[in-house]
């Protein structure tokens, strides 16, 4: 489904997932991603969230940070992106998390069903990225600040 996400969201050619990568990423010795999968009363995949944990500096708690929220074209209406939202927003709760994140692309019409939940955009900040030769460039640098492993 992540590849159907891909051809959604108009950029086929620049998914590259694995079915080994997003089973490492699951189910590995230290996953650091998590995931839902909807299913219809026949028990087929409609739909599913992958999602990590974040950190406020501010608030001083973790929340959730949805990376990808797909729902197959045929399960829209269902409900069945509600439940996965819905699933994310319990944990939070019960883990006193205070925020579920995530972004959308501008021209998603999902942006209604968000607004209906009460989810509201975030217009105050600008993303970044920083990725290939840029990345590397600055990886260059790093030997100047002392650094400790992930435990």
């Amino acid at each position: 489904m992540v590849h159907e996400l891909a051809e959604y969201e108009r950029a086929p050619e620049q998914c590259h997932l694995t079915t080994a990568q997003l089973d490492a990423a699951l189910f590995g010795p230290s996953p650091a991603l998590y995931g839902h999968v909807a299913v219809d009363a026949s028990d087929r995949p409609v739909g599913f969230a992958l999602w990590f944990l974040n950190f406020s500096t501010w608030a001083g708690v973790h929340g959730i940070y949805l990376e990808d929220l797909y729902v197959r074209p045929d399960a829209r209406g269902t409900g069945a992106g509600r439940k996965l939202l819905a699933t994310l927003a319990a944990i939070c709760v019960e883990r006193g998390y205070q925020r579920l994140e995530w972004w959308m692309i501008h021209w998603n019409p999902a942006a209604r069903f968000y607004a209906a939940i009460g989810a509201t955009p975030m217009d105050e900040w600008t993303p970044y990225r920083l990725a290939g030769p840029a990345l590397r460039e600055l990886a260059t640098h790093a030997t100047a600040v002392p650094t400790r492993p992930a435990p």
